[in-house]
């Protein structure tokens, strides 16, 4: 197999990431450094990243956690600030999420121990939806909601929206579902904001066909591929 293949399907990181470890001359192959990308790698090769060994991992384990607010989706965090991986047991902190969530957003993060597999769910060409459940300070017209479905550009960035929906009326507050299939940094944050509404809360609900409901708040569970 493939180096580069090898470190996805292993867990180490995406297949782009590999490539990146490969150039630095971070992987070691039977105790030499390696950087030939084309390299195939055998059942008996001995691979190390930064000095920890890689086995091929043949099955791939998908794992969802209920993120709280206040958690980082990172390994280390310059701010010394929380990061999911506080969260995940000692022998599952080798996963990789798929995507990520804002420090204050909450709800459905994925992992898995395959690369590959983590970059297909993230792709935008993939036209993977996901769910989410926001509490904003503010109104939103019809009008407003016609200009956000239409796509709605701001500062030079078009945000593309694929629905969007009241779910439920308070006296200062309301809750809005919407859902995207590309989910760049801060989007749902900046969309209502530029309409001059303040997000109180971002709850992701669902990515692709899976879901958060039954999870508890900072817990984390295997589950099943179809």
């Amino acid at each position: 197999m493939r180096l580069s293949k090898f470190l996805a399907h292993s867990g180490v990181c995406s297949r782009r990431g590999s490539e990146k470890l490969i150039k630095e001359n971070k992987v070691i192959i039977n105790n030499n450094i390696c950087n030939d990308f084309s390299y195939q790698v055998k059942k008996n090769d001995l691979v190390f990243v930064d000095g920890k060994k890689v086995n091929y991992q043949k099955e791939i384990e998908l794992y969802i956690l209920n993120k709280p607010r206040g958690y980082i989706t990172s390994r280390k965090d310059e701010l010394n600030r929380n990061t999911v991986y506080d969260l995940l047991p000692q022998n599952k902190k080798h996963l990789i999420s798929i995507g990520r969530l804002d420090y204050n957003t909450e709800g459905l993060l994925l992992f898995t121990n395959n690369g590959d597999y983590a970059r297909y769910y993230e792709l935008p060409k993939n036209k993977i939806k996901r769910t989410y459940r926001v509490k904003v300070y503010g109104e939103l017209n019809d009008s407003d909601i016609k200009k956000i479905k239409n796509g709605i550009t701001i500062r030079g960035v078009k945000h593309n929206v694929d629905e969007i929906k009241l779910i439920k009326k308070l006296k200062k507050n309301n809750w809005f579902e919407i859902c995207l299939k590309e989910g760049k940094n801060r989007e749902i944050r900046k969309i209502f904001e530029s309409f001059n509404i303040v997000v109180n809360r971002i709850i992701r609900t669902n990515y692709g066909e899976f879901f958060l409901k039954g999870l508890k708040n900072g817990e984390f569970r295997k589950i099943k591929i179809n």
